[in-house]
């Protein structure tokens, strides 16, 4: 029997001058004899995780009824279209963070992801522990086949996030990250969508903003350094594989674009404020564009571990696009105000909105013989419950997609109260194939969350 179909090594990566660009999963990538047996691809499983601060109103959040009949909550409606690949989760706590109303934002974020109780410090002497995030990406665990063994965003800075600042309660503002590589280390986070795309697919050491621009004018796209090996690559490829490397591509460029469009509008629209390149100058485009590159970083398997803050605890974003003029911290602090906790259910309903269209950009994108939402799971949730009395108690969770055949969703999943956040974060990393004994003191997993429950 003769074998005509090309291969292609899974990790190909096509190089120019200054630049390297991953290939999506292509057909070609399975073996020709493979193939011919209709053997699909083994699932490639991914996590992500996406945290939002300040708290969300029960009222607005929580559905009335449990399992697989419940009906949308206000704050959670956006996500209607990927209904079956979600679980809403409730009547999970924080163990990290001190229990009823006596936690500090600092404590809450720090907790989230790691079930540890931070230090009391205001200086360089941090201790906490390793988060999920850093155990599935550092362990033998999903983070060691990738080129980036994780990745950590946020829409909003750390200028004083590692270094002695002190936030409340006399927390050092550390805390106030929740993605740790370890009891001392937190890890730093990514704002700029111009940096994360280089360290996606650009070979740069240099990357002040001086340099950037020079290099934006020397090479107006990364990918012209490539494209005669990509015509290369593509003789000898089915037609399916081309529509699919085709589209890839004019994903890359479009996301190029909207990033060297969004450094134009910051130096037009702010010319006195020092606004980093590379950086949107609407919240909206912002977050956008980061949830577009996590999508290109899954597709290309640049990594398959991800954490991405839409805001930081204590946020004081203004979300005047939805016609809301109050900063968002003060704003958490609602006095059981009606008006305000509408107005906070508005910003929880905006946040899963933006969530939302980035599961469904998944959905639509496919993976082996599923789309990259069936294969990855991600935990969407905030570190406080009750934003006004600073409560960690039943706090608002969201688990999605299928995880590799792992997780059946369209249910809403009241656990016993009182049940810990980590068993949760336990049973996801078990579920990853994570070889986890324990995760943050705990060894009991959430049986509800199987596709066989």
């Amino acid at each position: 029997m003769i074998l005509t179909k090309k291969m292609i090594p899974r990790r190909t990566i096509l190089r120019g001058v200054g630049a390297a660009v991953a290939l999506p999963f292509l057909d070609g990538m399975v073996p020709a004899a493979t193939a011919l047996a209709q053997t699909p691809a083994v699932p490639t499983k991914r996590l992500g995780v996406i945290t939002f601060p300040n708290g969300a109103p029960e009222e607005y959040w929580t559905p009335k009824t449990a399992g697989s009949g419940f009906d949308w909550s206000p704050s959670l409606k956006a996500l209607a279209p990927v209904r079956e690949h979600v679980l809403v989760m409730t009547g999970l706590d924080s163990v990290g963070a001190e229990p009823g109303s006596g936690t500090t934002h600092s404590q809450a974020a720090s907790a989230l992801l790691t079930g540890a109780r931070p230090k009391r410090t205001t200086g360089a002497a941090l201790e906490l522990g390793i988060s999920m995030d850093q155990v599935a990406a550092m362990t033998e665990g999903l983070g060691r086949e990738t080129q980036l063994p994780s990745l950590e965003l946020s829409l909003e800075g750390s200028d004083t996030v590692y270094g002695v600042a002190t936030c409340d309660g006399g927390f050092s503002c550390a805390y106030l990250n929740n993605s740790w590589a370890n009891e001392t280390t937190p890890m730093p986070r990514e704002t700029n969508p111009r940096i994360v795309f280089e360290r996606l697919f650009g070979d740069v050491q240099n990357t002040s903003v001086e340099a950037r621009r020079a290099r934006m004018k020397q090479q107006q796209s990364i990918l012209d350094a490539v494209l005669d090996k990509v015509e290369r690559l593509e003789v000898g490829l089915a037609s399916y594989d081309r529509r699919k490397l085709d589209q890839y591509l004019d994903t890359v460029r479009e996301i190029e674009r909207r990033i060297q469009l969004a450094e134009q509008r910051a130096d037009q629209d702010l010319p006195d404020v020092a606004s980093p390149a590379g950086i949107p100058v609407s919240y909206e485009e912002h977050a956008r564009l980061m949830f577009d590159l996590m999508a290109l970083a899954y597709q290309t398997d640049m990594t398959r571990v991800i954490t991405f803050m839409v805001g930081r605890e204590e946020s004081g974003v203004t979300y005047s696009q939805l016609g809301i003029s109050d900063p968002h911290h003060p704003l958490s602090h609602h006095r059981d105000n009606p008006e305000k906790l509408e107005k906070l259910a508005r910003i929880n309903a905006y946040h899963m909105q933006l969530f939302s269209d980035f599961l469904v950009k998944l959905h639509a994108t496919p993976d082996g013989d599923g789309s990259l939402l069936d294969h990855a799971m991600f935990l969407y949730g905030g570190a406080l419950r009750n934003s006004n009395k600073h409560t960690t108690e039943n706090l608002p969770i969201v688990v999605a997609g299928g995880g590799g055949g792992a997780l059946k969703g369209g249910r809403h999943v009241i656990c016993p109260k009182g049940t810990p956040l980590t068993d949760l974060q336990y049973t996801m990393l078990l579920k990853l194939g994570v070889p986890v004994e324990s995760f943050g003191g705990t060894q009991s997993a959430i049986n509800e969350l199987s596709s066989l429950a």
